[in-house]
Parts: structure tokens; sequence; C-alpha cells
């Protein structure tokens, strides 16, 4: 993009609410950011103009680009994306492949948003499988775990591309000199595990990575690791169980001042503190995951994202755009392969799956 300010690209109709959601989320990045960036909603647009025009907009650097078609949460991802062609993720993701924008965000369809990711944008070189990562509070910081869902089935070298890219990432965006990546394993020993990810192991042992060893599901929130790598099939089910804690939290807390005014008086002393700890565990405070590996940005929120969901999407969108994490990725890659060669690897991968 010629201008210094990023264009984000925003999916006006994905997402359970759309496109109310989406307006009200871009109005409020732009105002909260004092028009850092530019925003583009891509959709009906005769639905969004009614939503903006019962909104603040002046002097918002906001613009509309039609896309007729909608991909819903039902469709196949794949099959939409040919048959749906003017869809406001196909026409947003291709505007940003264009170079009309630096950024893509959507909270719709996360197979579709994923597939278009990959198809239309493409990937990273030296990239075999673009993965998304997961954001978990922790004791000491925000830790990252790379795959949340994207690759159920991984190969060794899928393991330490993700290692790579979320290193990146957390260096990068959380600011974190030297993260140290953990590997999931059901035990610390080397010789823990299958045959996959003891084979991820040696790779990543011999990386350039602040490789930790293997870590264990307890160590994901003591912030002692800020990448934890791990297949997609058990990154997702870590994520959805931990996406089910803050509501199981709030009831039980609820049921236990029920029992007499004493404990609701003594929880009522505390509801500060309490509030500021659940909104820690908010998705809301993190907008939505970034697909990592592909050429562009993209990020996924949940289907049931908030405007202050929608508008975090958008802040994080904007600062990746800026972030060049893309290059670091390619060059990083490039430089592991160079470096196994060198020290005579025997476990080696093609470059695609």
């Amino acid at each position: 993009m010629g201008s210094s300010k990023p264009t984000i690209v925003v999916d006006a109709m994905g997402g359970d609410f759309a496109p109310a959601n989406e307006v009200a989320g871009s109005i409020l990045g732009l105002q909260e950011s004092q028009n850092a960036f530019s925003i583009v909603l891509v959709g009906k647009e005769e639905e969004i103009q009614k939503h903006l025009r019962g909104a603040e907009i002046a002097g918002l650097p906001i613009s509309v680009v039609n896309a007729p078609e909608v991909i819903t949460m039902e469709d196949s991802p794949t099959a939409a994306l040919k048959q749906k062609k003017d869809s406001s993720l196909a026409v947003g993701m291709n505007l940003h492949k264009e170079g009309k924008a630096d950024a893509f965000v959507s909270a719709g369809n996360t197979g579709a948003v994923l597939s278009a990711s990959t198809l239309i944008l493409g990937r990273v070189k030296g990239v075999s499988r673009p993965t998304i990562g997961a954001f978990f509070p922790t004791e000491k910081g925000v830790c990252l775990l790379v795959d949340a869902g994207t690759n159920v089935d991984c190969r060794p070298q899928h393991l330490y591309e993700f290692a790579v890219m979320g290193s990146i990432y957390a260096k990068k965006i959380f600011k974190y000199d030297n993260p140290l990546v953990g590997l999931l394993n059901v035990g610390e020993e080397e010789s823990k595990g299958n045959e996959v990810v003891r084979d991820a192991y040696k790779l990543l042992k011999a990386s350039r990575l602040n490789f930790a060893g293997n870590v264990e599901g307890r160590d994901v929130l003591t912030g002692r690791i800020q990448v934890v790598v791990c297949d997609g099939f058990v990154g997702n089910a870590i994520l959805k169980f931990a996406e089910s804690v803050p509501s199981f939290l709030k009831a039980r807390l609820k049921s236990y001042a029920e029992k007499n005014i004493l404990r609701k008086g003594m929880l009522g002393l505390v509801r500060g503190t309490l509030k500021a700890v659940f909104k820690e565990m908010d998705y809301e405070e993190y907008g939505g995951v970034p697909v990592l590996g592909v050429n562009g940005v993209s990020i996924i929120g949940h289907g049931t994202s908030t405007p202050k969901a929608i508008k975090n999407m958008i802040l994080k969108a904007a600062e990746l755009a800026t972030a060049d994490i893309n290059k670091h990725i390619e060059q990083t890659l490039a430089d592991s392969v160079t470096h196994r060669a060198l020290a005579g690897d025997t476990i080696s991968m093609p470059a695609h799956p």
C-alpha cells in the first residue's frame, strides 16, 4: 500500500450478528485509534449503509464495497468459495491479495476464512501448512498455543514450522525478547510421546529457537513458556476446554454466594478484583486469532463476536499489518534449512505436505 496508514478490510457479513456488530466494531476501532488506519466494509451495501446512517461516522475513514453473496456457517468452506465468488469473504480477501488493503478481518465461517486465506493469499515461502494460534492469559503475561485447530494430523516439520511462526509472533506482537518454546507432550522426558512428537523434539532441539523441551498441559498457564506447540487436534481440545472455564467459575461463584448473605457480602467486597480477572479470560479482549503462514494478514473471530471483539480484531490486524511478520517467517525458515543442511540433519521433510 502506498499510504503510511494501513487499510483493513472487514467482512461485514461474517458472524452471527452481521452487519450490525461489524459496523459498530469498525467505528469503535477507528475512534479508539484516532483514525490510525482506514476501513473497508465489504458486504451487502444496502444493509451496511443502513447501519452507517444511524451512526456517528463524520470524519472517519470508512468506505463500503458491495458484495451481494454471503458464505454462511452451514456452507462447505471450499465449495462456498467456488460457488460464491461474489461473497463478502471472497471479494474482501481478493482486495487484500490485490494490494488494495493490508489486512482482512472476519467473524464468519472459520473453515471458509482459513481456506480463503490459504487459496487466495497463498502461503509464505517455506511454510508447509498455515496455522492459527490461540491466546491464553498466564501468571506472567500471555501464552500463544499453536496449532489451535487448523491441522489435525501433523508431521514433525509442521510442528517445527508452527514453533518458528509462533516464536516470531510472540516476539513481534507480545514483545518477548526471546520467547521460550515448549512442545506439548505427555511428559517432560525426551523419549515421551508418539513418533511425530519425538521427531519434532529433535528438530526443535537442533534449531536456533529458544526451546525449553517437552511441556505438559499444566505449563500452559504458568507463564514460564511463551509459545506452546502441538497439533490441531490437541490444541483445539485445550482451547474449547479453556473457553468453558470462565462461565463455569462464574456459575460456581454465583452458587457459592446464594448459600447465605455473608458469602454474598464477601464476594461483593472482591467484585472489582474478580471482574479484572475474568476480563483477562475474555476472548473479546483478544478479538480473534491470526492465520500464520499466509501471504497477508488474516484475523478470524468468533461467530458471536460483539462490537468490542470486532474492534479488537481490527486493532490486532492493524498492528500485524505494520509488523512485517511474514518476512521474518520466510527468512527464518530459509535460514533453518541451511543450518540443518550444514549440521547434516537426517530428519528432513518435503516443502509441501
